[in-house]
């Protein structure tokens, strides 16, 4: 089972306040990265795995899906959910990912924004999704990027130059990484890039498309704080193809 820490009062309050906890998706800096991944949902039946407030399966809604159903462990995250969507055609439910079946063929999309990370049985989980969907269907999710998920816990350092360094401890070293992160003890998978690749493969999927996000130069002039984000890879984003 995982972590549900989402549920606890000092992690849901710090996540609440977070900027894409507000704005929803035009919050988040790596959506417009995602959305160009996205293909035409004109009539698709899609499933969002860590849906949290529903952003997606709203969008997803409104992109033209027939149905989303959106799945999330967190009873507050799933609540909120329900509260701010108003469509028959979009169902949620409580589902820890580590457990999770799906029917088989019963989903033309597949979709998850930084849910992944906190999963163990990772191999099990992408064998699952790719027989949830239908042939020719396309699964599109971001993680943690696992550089950002391994660095010292001294964080980074500055060369002669001023630039930022961001010593990793073991990297090659997969499994679970705790951490502080709006609250203490937060558990997290970490796995290295070709890891995450090479399941996707054995499994069964094509790769279509992996981005290693890093803001634009419009994204800067309009979000400077961003500027770090250039040091390390913060998210990874994948497209594959049943």
């Amino acid at each position: 089972m995982s972590q549900n820490i989402y549920d606890t009062a000092e992690f849901f309050a710090g996540y609440s306040v977070m900027r894409r906890s507000i704005e929803g998706l035009d919050g988040a800096a790596e959506w417009p990265a995602v959305q160009a991944q996205l293909p035409d949902l004109t009539g698709k039946r899609v499933v969002d795995l860590g849906c949290g407030f529903g952003w997606f399966a709203r969008y997803a809604r409104s992109a033209g899906a027939s149905s989303v159903l959106g799945l999330d462990m967190s009873q507050k995250m799933i609540a909120r959910a329900k509260v701010d969507t108003r469509d028959e055609a979009i169902t949620y439910g409580i589902a820890d990912l580590e457990e999770l079946q799906l029917p088989a063929a019963s989903f033309d999309f597949a979709h998850s924004s930084l849910a992944f990370h906190y999963v163990s049985n990772f191999v099990r989980l992408v064998a699952m999704v790719h027989r949830a969907l239908v042939p020719g269907s396309h699964f599109v999710f971001t993680i943690e990027h696992p550089i950002f998920m391994a660095p010292r816990n001294a964080g980074w350092s500055t060369d002669s130059e001023g630039r930022r360094i961001w010593p990793l401890d073991s990297y090659a070293v997969e499994g679970s990484r705790t951490t502080d992160w709006l609250a203490k003890g937060v558990v997290k998978q970490h796995r290295r890039l070709g890891t995450t690749i090479n399941t996707l493969i054995a499994a069964g999927f094509t790769i279509r498309h992996v981005e290693e996000w890093a803001p634009s130069e419009p994204d800067l002039a309009e979000h400077p704080e961003w500027a770090e984000e250039l040091d390390r890879p913060t998210f990874l984003l994948v497209t594959a193809e049943r």
